[in-house]
């Protein structure tokens, strides 16, 4: 129930540039990380998603992780759906640093400096940053809380 009306606050919405995500995660198998940025549609069409990274826990396995990352389109007919959670030598309990070169004519996506995939979408307006960690106790077992430790966010 909204009581009163607030100011719009956008905070860090960029539109094209490098955005970097520089973090570490303990997850176990019902838990996973994501740093992604979104549309805010403020037009119903401004709503698609460029994704820095996404692993789940239940595919870490030791010294590797299948590491996601790519567009989805949401209802920006723009936009198709492409993204893939690729299977890395990454152990994303150490730093790691997640990044998007953002530009008018595509989307780099990068992996510790390492350009990873090459996109020639790219969305054109500005979207909003937004870092998670989920914890999916439904999907059974107790587990050790998971972490997500992020060092630092640059966006140029």
């Amino acid at each position: 129930m909204v009581r009163e009306q607030q100011p719009e606050s956008r905070g860090f919405v960029p539109l094209y540039g490098r955005v970097e995500v520089e973090c570490r995660a303990t997850l176990g198998p019902r838990s996973m990380f994501s740093a992604w940025m979104i549309g805010m549609e403020d037009r119903p069409e401004r709503c698609g998603e460029i994704c820095l990274v996404e692993v789940f826990g239940n595919a870490v396995d030791g010294d590797t992780a299948a590491v996601g990352s790519g567009i989805h389109p949401f209802r920006d007919p723009a936009l198709r759906e492409e993204f893939s959670a690729d299977r890395r030598a990454i152990d994303v309990r150490a730093p790691h640093r997640y990044a998007v070169d953002w530009r008018r004519d595509g989307v780099d996506f990068l992996v510790d400096g390492e350009i990873v995939r090459r996109s020639s979408q790219s969305p054109d307006y500005p979207m909003l940053l937004i870092i998670g960690l989920f914890d999916f106790p439904d999907d059974g077992g107790a587990e050790a809380a998971p972490e997500l430790v992020v060092r630092r966010v640059t966006g140029s």
